[in-house]
């Protein structure tokens, strides 16, 4: 059956496995989570689910009664999926580390950590500039123009600018340990965003 989970991201460390190898981990506190809306089309249902609860005063009038018509509490964080196997779940059900797969690949999304405004090198991995002889062109990015036609810049050029925060999937990772007791899941490999943020899991 098709899962999507919330949870936020503790931090990495590594495991060694029988071999002695080091291998990169990520810990994660996923769920629990709550269904609290399904979609259903001919083809398939959108399943929303909810995490974390959150007092009905810090929400708005739309939100508190989408909660209220269902007779659920109100969540702090809610994201769709799409399932096939929707008929097996149930407004108000729990969806927790117990139900994912250990020998099942996962799909990983997050907000990447964000770096600020940052120049060609950094953002592109863009050649530096000769460091001597008089050279006063150490990490200029260069000429940018098209020349007179068609006289501009083409939008979408590499330039310096804004790196980093923006939406990052990372797909099929192994998972290595499930602690049902603590709700803690432990991923191959690193994860995007820094510690604390909110990430989303979908196995298939």
């Amino acid at each position: 059956m098709s899962i999507g989970i919330i949870g936020r991201k503790i931090g990495m460390t590594q495991i060694f496995d029988e071999k002695g190898y080091a291998i990169p981990a990520t810990l994660l506190k996923v769920g629990p989570c709550t269904v609290t809306q399904i979609k259903q089309t001919k083809e398939h249902a959108k399943i929303q689910i909810g995490y974390e609860y959150i007092q009905p005063n810090k929400l708005n009038k739309p939100i508190i009664g989408h909660f209220k018509v269902n007779k659920l509490p109100c969540f702090k964080h809610l994201i769709e999926y799409k399932s096939n196997n929707w008929k097996e779940l149930s407004i108000g059900q729990i969806i927790n580390v117990s139900q994912l797969n250990k020998n099942n690949y996962v799909n990983i999304s997050g907000i990447s950590i964000g770096k600020g405004f940052s120049g060609y090198q950094k953002r592109h991995h863009f050649h530096r500039g000769p460091m001597s002889h008089g050279s006063k062109n150490h990490r200029q990015p260069g000429s940018i123009g098209a020349g007179t036609t068609p006289g501009r810049v083409f939008p979408g050029k590499k330039m310096a600018g804004r790196m980093g925060n923006t939406k990052v999937s990372i797909k099929n990772i192994s998972i290595l340990d499930i602690d049902t007791k603590h709700n803690i899941v432990v991923i191959k490999g690193s994860v995007p965003g820094k510690k604390g943020n909110i990430i989303y899991i979908h196995q298939r």
